[in-house]
């Protein structure tokens, strides 16, 4: 049945997917808000496609957390499901990427219209600077900037090595950082094909202020919560 219910969400995405990507070529005239409220649509149907389908769910613990400003996420990452979810959970968001997912034809297309800040991850220094421009220029919009440290998804119950981004971005912006911390990856694997039913559990850990503080500081803080709190219960 778990095959079976992952074929019907992957047939579903497939069929979708193509549709709205070409639907969202016409939002490109407006806003950078418009743009991504009707863009994100498309990740509240497929979150509710793979609950009808594949029974898979969420529950989210610390909302209250949430500042009423924009912050820097910065979440561990274990799976695609949290690049989809975290659009519904969220304030408008912008996330930090790979550039090269912008050329993935119909799902790039969109991604590329809801200002994500693609960088090449091989720049260096270069990178880094990209990062502090365009984070600046979205915060200043009033998008969320949402960074995967670990860089690349990681095993249930293993956290990567941080890079330095979020954090040096957040201080230098002066705004506060949220840490996130999910277990998707139980139910939803890097690079698999099922998609198992359950509850992926997601807790939004206590605002850290960034002002007068290190980028190094802020780091270890963010991942030293993450970690005490890597080892969610599935549903």
């Amino acid at each position: 049945m778990t095959g079976l219910r992952s074929l019907a969400y992957f047939i579903g995405l497939l069929l979708f997917t193509p549709v709205y990507a070409v639907l969202s070529l016409g939002t490109y005239p407006f806003s950078a808000k418009r743009r991504y409220a009707f863009i994100t649509i498309w990740n509240r149907v497929m979150l509710r496609w793979l609950s009808l389908t594949c029974s898979l769910r969420y529950e989210v613990t610390g909302i209250e957390n949430l500042p009423a400003g924009p912050a820097v996420i910065l979440s561990n990452h274990q799976s695609a499901w949290e690049t989809i979810a975290f659009a519904e959970i969220f304030p408008p968001i912008s996330y930090v990427l790979k550039r090269e997912l912008l050329r993935i034809p119909f799902f790039g297309w969109g991604l590329a219209l809801t200002s994500p800040i693609a960088i090449d991850r091989a720049g260096g220094k270069k990178a880094l600077r990209q990062l502090l421009q365009q984070g600046h220029e979205r915060l200043k919009q009033g998008f969320w900037v949402v960074i995967y440290p670990e860089g690349t998804r990681r095993k249930p119950g293993e956290l990567g090595h941080f890079a330095i981004g979020g954090a040096w971005l957040a201080t230098h912006a002066g705004v506060p950082v949220v840490p996130v911390v999910h277990n998707a990856g139980v139910f939803w694997q890097k690079h698999a094909f099922l998609r198992r039913s359950g509850v992926i559990k997601v807790n939004i850990g206590p605002v850290i202020n960034t002002i007068g503080r290190s980028p190094e500081q802020i780091n270890a803080e963010a991942r030293a919560w993450i970690e005490s709190n890597l080892h969610l219960s599935p549903s």
